[in-house]
């Protein structure tokens, strides 16, 4: 997994996210789904906004983010494309096996987007 780490690919993720609709909603994050074009492989970033807590809030709340990631199935993210989650308050409650099926069904419910299924 390679992270996303410039300003201008979380802006990018974002806007092509709204105009496509590959975004999902679930309880402990946000996330969104830019399809870059390429073979590469694909790229992770997180944000948690101060609105979530102070800086150790929010450390927690992306670090249980990336564990999700990691512990992820190697396939599940699409090569070429960039994917953002956006963490939320509940991220720091919620148990770590309720996270992990939170990230599976906003993956599977990227997939099916219009745009992610060209991408197939």
């Amino acid at each position: 997994m390679e992270r996303l780490k410039q300003r201008a690919d979380f802006l990018a993720a974002a806007s092509d996210a709204k105009a496509s609709g590959t975004i999902a909603h679930v309880s402990g994050f946000v996330m969104q789904m830019r399809a870059r074009g390429d073979n590469r492989p694909a790229r992770v970033g997180f944000t948690v906004s101060k609105k979530v807590g102070n800086a150790v809030e929010r450390n927690r709340v992306r670090r249980r983010l990336r564990e999700v990631v990691r512990h992820a199935a190697p396939d599940a993210l699409h090569p070429g494309c960039d994917y953002v989650l956006i963490g939320r308050r509940a991220a720091m409650a919620l148990p770590f096996e309720k996270l992990t099926e939170d990230f599976d069904g906003a993956l599977t419910k990227l997939s099916k987007a219009p745009k992610a299924q060209t991408l197939q």
